[in-house]
């Protein structure tokens, strides 16, 4: 940390210290199938809904927790990664992962490195300064992150949860309570290249732009970029920024959407009661979502288009791609053209088996196929492989026998599209839809102490009231 961070994380803490009443620790010991210690909760993914539902978690009074991460310490989530727009898109006020603490802010934070005015002129965040945030947060807050960790199955256990994980090469066995997945924006699925992008190139000729991708190698390159969303335009800036000849940016719509409609239910009605809604307004504004796609970011828009070899065609769906004579060729309704690499800018798919972490978990939980049934004209497959979640994340199951478990594990990444809205667990989200799921699981660890709670009011006997030696037996009848 630097001086400027070490003096706000003290306030931090000391900010925490004068809230933190009641802080006494209230869930009871568990034992594990293996005779070993059982963690009260188990939250996969470290990244910013992880770290602020860790910290959100240890103020409730549940410290028996674990974070686990795949990546590296401080390359947790999307940010060092394959992110590469400059800035978020999200507004700088919209944020939640303090939790009411003011120190903790993003504000703050930001106002120590590089001076109020400097805030006021912002009007959207650095990438590299909301990672650098996220970094801080989690030193400030000595959140028990335990990276280079995979999940490789959640399944049953005797009063709780199986998790078994690959950590640093190695197999290993977590108990736990209940689970928290906060496994991001493909934590339902995989980001998906089209079959007629992978049925015809070779692997090397394509990506996927959330993905690595070796921009070095693409310099003198010719390359086709298909979508048009905020990771389109950010890869197209980052092949021409490494050298390449050309970039074609195509997309299937006749025109570049320009509202965005996740600004419409950013609202504290809408963030904190979505789930609240029948099924039919859920689904249909997810559908919404489907059909009135957001426009891409302003920054990386702008970046692209003033670029002279950036070239951008509407209404140009790939409706052919072959191999020639090395090359890469695609047809569009519009023109032809010729590539010597192509990235998928084509966003994800809900695909619950193709998930490691879902491998017992992914036949048992119910969809909202399963249970809800829209009008033929608002169907949509691919919003029906959602999970259907309850109403603080959790899982449900098809069937009652599996609910015991399955409810278990909470769901507090994209899984989320349909049941809590389309970005309740983004950043935009994080004020209002994290109490949801601590209530969730705090609610959930409440109700397993009910048989001990009047066990332990029993044996509560902690003296309150001391009564100096004279005025003892006017305490008591003779």
């Amino acid at each position: 940390m630097t001086p400027r961070e070490e003096e706000l994380a003290r306030t931090v803490r000391d900010e925490l210290a004068l809230f933190a009443y009641p802080d006494r620790e209230w869930v009871g010991p568990r034992i594990g199938a293996d005779g070993g210690p059982m963690l009260d909760v188990l939250i996969v993914g470290g990244g910013q809904s992880g770290l602020a539902v860790a910290h959100g978690l240890r103020r409730a009074g549940i410290s028996n927790i674990a974070v686990l991460d795949q990546a590296g310490a401080g390359r947790e989530g999307v940010w060092e990664n394959f992110a590469r727009m400059n800035e978020l898109r999200t507004p700088k006020g919209l944020f939640g992962m303090e939790q009411g603490v003011s120190a903790l802010s993003l504000q703050h934070w930001y106002i120590g490195q590089h001076g109020r005015d400097a805030w006021e002129a912002l009007v959207r965040v650095p990438r590299a300064d909301w990672a650098a945030y996220l970094r801080w947060y989690r030193e400030t807050l000595d959140l028990p992150v335990i990276n280079h960790t995979i999940v490789r199955d959640i399944r049953e256990g005797d009063g709780g949860l199986i998790v078994e994980t690959l950590s640093d090469g190695a197999a290993k066995i977590f108990h736990a309570r209940l689970v928290v997945l906060a496994t991001g924006h493909d934590g339902a699925g995989r980001w998906a290249v089209p079959d007629f992008i992978t049925s015809t190139l070779p692997a090397d000729r394509f990506d996927h732009s959330n993905g690595p991708i070796d921009f070095a190698a693409l310099k003198g390159k010719r390359v086709g970029v298909l979508g048009h969303g905020a990771s389109a335009f950010d890869a197209s800036v980052a092949a021409l920024d490494a050298g390449a000849e050309r970039v074609d940016l195509c997309f299937r719509r006749k025109r570049l959407p320009l509202v965005n409609p996740h600004r419409h239910i950013e609202t504290a009605g809408m963030l904190t009661h979505f789930a609240e809604l029948p099924d039919e307004t859920r689904w249909n504004v997810a559908r919404h979502f489907q059909l009135h796609d957001q426009p891409p970011a302003e920054a990386g828009f702008i970046a692209a288009t003033g670029r002279d070899r950036f070239h951008m065609h509407a209404g140009a769906p790939w409706t052919d791609v072959m191999m020639e004579d090395d090359a890469i060729r695609v047809t569009t309704p519009r023109e032809k053209f010729t590539f010597d690499h192509v990235i998928a800018a084509t966003g994800y798919t809900v695909d619950l088996a193709s998930r490691a972490e879902l491998t017992s978990l992914a036949p048992v939980i119910a969809r909202w196929r399963d249970r809800y049934a829209p009008p033929v004209d608002a169907a949509q497959e691919m919003l029906g492989d959602f999970p259907y979640l309850g109403s603080h994340y959790e899982f449900l199951s098809r069937t009652a026998d599996a609910d015991e478990w399955v409810s278990r594990v909470f769901a507090y990444n994209v899984s989320a599209y349909v049941s809590m809205c389309p970005h309740s667990t983004t950043i935009s989200g994080h004020r209002y839809c994290l109490p949801r799921v601590l209530r969730g699981v705090t609610g959930r660890l409440m109700r397993e102490e009910a048989e001990h709670v009047m066990a332990a009011l029993g044996a509560y006997d902690n003296v309150d009231l001391v009564v100096p030696d004279h005025l003892q037996a006017r305490t008591q009848a003779d």
